[in-house]
C-alpha cells in the first residue's frame, strides 16, 4: 500500500536514523533509497538495513532526483522522506486510517515539530502560524478554493509529512521549475486540480534545522526570497505581495 522512497544526497550524518525511523514503523511500509550522488555512506546504509539502492544518472537536480525516487515506487502511496527528518512510528499507521474509504486523494499531510540540536523541541512561532493557517482544510479537503486558500499566505504544508497517491497525481509528479518552492508550487498545482487534501492534525513527522541544511542555503544567497515572491505573485498583486514579504521574512529566522 505505501513506500517511503529516501532520497539521499551526498554524504548526510543522519541518513541512518532516518531509515530507522521507517524501520521501526508500527505497520510496515516498503523502503527504497535513490540517489544521484553515490557513495559509501548511502551504499553502508542500504545493506545494513537490506533497501534496494537506485541510482539516478546525470546531474544532480532536485526536481529530477525526487521524480525518480517517486517514480521506483509501485504502490498507491509514496512519501518521499527526507534525509535529514525522522518519521513517527505510527506515520503510516495514521496515513492508512486517514485515507481509507477514500478514492479522490491527492495529498495526506500532517502537522510537525522542529528538531534542533538533535532534540525534537516545542512548536515554535513559526510551526504555530503553520498549524493555524492549515486549520481550514479539515472538512474541505475538496475545495478547491480552501486548498488554495490555505497556501495563499505562505507554503503551511511541511514537506517531509506529505503522502502522495499515485493513482490521483500520476508518475513524476514534481514539474516546477522552483528549487527551494518546489514543494509549495507542487501543492498549488495540485490544489488547482480535482481531488482531496487529507490532513492529520497532529506532528507525524520531525524536521531538522542544522546549518547544513539546503534551507539555509537558499536563504542565506536570497534565492528564497525571490521564489517566496514568486509564489505569492500567483495569488496577490505586487503591492500586496510586498508587504506580506515584510512580515513573512519573520520565518526565515526560523533557521537561525
Amino acid at each position: 500500500m505505501h513506500t517511503f522512497a529516501v532520497c539521499a544526497y551526498r554524504e548526510s550524518p543522519f541518513l541512518e536514523d532516518c531509515v530507522r525511523s521507517l524501520v521501526r514503523q508500527t505497520v510496515k511500509s516498503r523502503i527504497l533509497i535513490a540517489t544521484s550522488t553515490p557513495n559509501d555512506l548511502i551504499r553502508n546504509v542500504a545493506e545494513k538495513y537490506g533497501l534496494p539502492l537506485y541510482i539516478r544518472e546525470g546531474v544532480s537536480d532536485i526536481r529530477d532526483d525526487w521524480n525518480f525516487a517517486f517514480d521506483q515506487a509501485e504502490t498507491p502511496y509514496v512519501t518521499i522522506a527526507h534525509q535529514d527528518d525522522l518519521y513517527h512510528q505510527d506515520y503510516v499507521r495514521y496515513l492508512l486510517s486517514s485515507v481509507k474509504g477514500k478514492r479522490s486523494v491527492t495529498l495526506f499531510f500532517s502537522d510537525y515539530l522542529p528538531i534542533r540540536h538533535g532534540i525534537i523541541g516545542e512548536k515554535d512561532l513559526n510551526c504555530r502560524i503553520r498549524r493555524f493557517l492549515r486549520l481550514p482544510i479539515r472538512g474541505h479537503g475538496s475545495s478547491r478554493f480552501w486548498k488554495r486558500a490555505i497556501l495563499s499566505l505562505g507554503n503551511t504544508i511541511c514537506c517531509p509529512t506529505v503522502t502522495y497517491c499515485r493513482a490521483n497525481t500520476g508518475q513524476s509528479p514534481f514539474s516546477s521549475e522552483l528549487k527551494f518552492n518546489i514543494d509549495w508550487d507542487t501543492f498549488y498545482k495540485f490544489a488547482g486540480k480535482e481531488g482531496e487534501f487529507v490532513y492529520y492534525d497532529a506532528p507525524l513527522a520531525f524536521y531538522r534545522i542544522h546549518d547544513g541544511a539546503t534551507s539555509k542555503e537558499f536563504i542565506v544567497d536570497h534565492q528564497r526570497e525571490k521564489e517566496d515572491r514568486i509564489m505569492f505573485r500567483k495569488y496577490w498583486p505586487g503591492w500586496m505581495t510586498d508587504l506580506i514579504l515584510y512580515f513573512y521574512r519573520g520565518a526565515y529566522k526560523t533557521y537561525d
